[in-house]
């Protein structure tokens, strides 16, 4: 798959020195992040992301999909803004916007913990009524309350269905690599936990854990898109 972009519609908008003129700030800044400086740059792990990575966790990744397609029929996203979009965005995209609506050998996924309406929550729990679940919550701190919310939900609806031993290895969670609640909790119930890097925003985040356990749940190929990122 490749994407190119037609500035044929251009004309008449923007004029050809207008670019030009803009070449000197553009070759700066990719200098500054290349470079590492300027402000905001302790959050450029995104810039080497696509070659940077950790091999090991990136094996855990693929093999906790796996897992994941072959015991559930819906696969749970709980996170807000670049802990969902990211890799909603490349699902969407690769698959289709109705991905849950087509015939496949995968998980539907569903996507909450980004808005406390209750109705959204009672619809997805009636969705998922008599369905084998897996549940992937995505917070840095564990403390964000629309993902805490949902989290605590559907984590009792695991308990309840599974038991607690059987729950235990259908959550997995996706957050700090040393501290904050979500981590401490999942040490503590045995969950599977995958990094949410320290350099790394959330709205580049879709490289990491934080898109590519979802992604690589919908079937996609997680090794080429990592070295289709790493051509672009």
């Amino acid at each position: 798959m490749s994407v190119r972009v037609n500035t044929e519609y251009l004309d008449g908008f923007i004029r050809d020195d207008e670019i030009t003129d803009l070449r000197p700030y553009l070759r700066t800044a990719q200098k500054m992040l290349l470079e590492g400086k300027g402000a905001g740059n302790d959050y450029l792990g995104w810039v080497t992301l696509p070659e940077d990575y950790d091999r090991c966790e990136f094996a855990r990744i693929k093999a906790a999909a796996e897992r994941i397609k072959k015991s559930c029929d819906i696969f749970l996203v709980l996170g807000i803004g670049g802990s969902y979009l990211g890799a909603r965005a490349a699902i969407e995209f690769v698959k289709s916007p109705l991905y849950n609506a087509l015939d496949k050998d995968t998980p539907d996924i569903y996507f909450a913990g980004n808005n406390l309406s209750p109705t959204a929550l009672s619809e997805l729990l009636s969705i998922c009524k008599g369905k084998d679940l897996c549940v992937n919550v995505i917070s840095k701190s564990g403390t964000t309350t629309e993902t805490a919310v949902a989290f605590r939900i559907f984590k009792d609806l695991l308990v309840e269905k599974y038991g607690v031993d059987g729950a235990r290895t259908r959550i997995f969670a996706t957050t700090d690599k040393k501290r904050g609640t979500l981590k401490s909790f999942s040490d503590r119930s045995g969950f599977e936990t995958f990094v949410v890097p320290d350099n790394v925003g959330g709205r580049f985040s879709v490289l990491t854990a934080v898109g590519l356990l979802p992604i690589a749940v919908a079937g996609i190929d997680i090794d080429e898109l990592m070295q289709g990122a790493a051509d672009a």
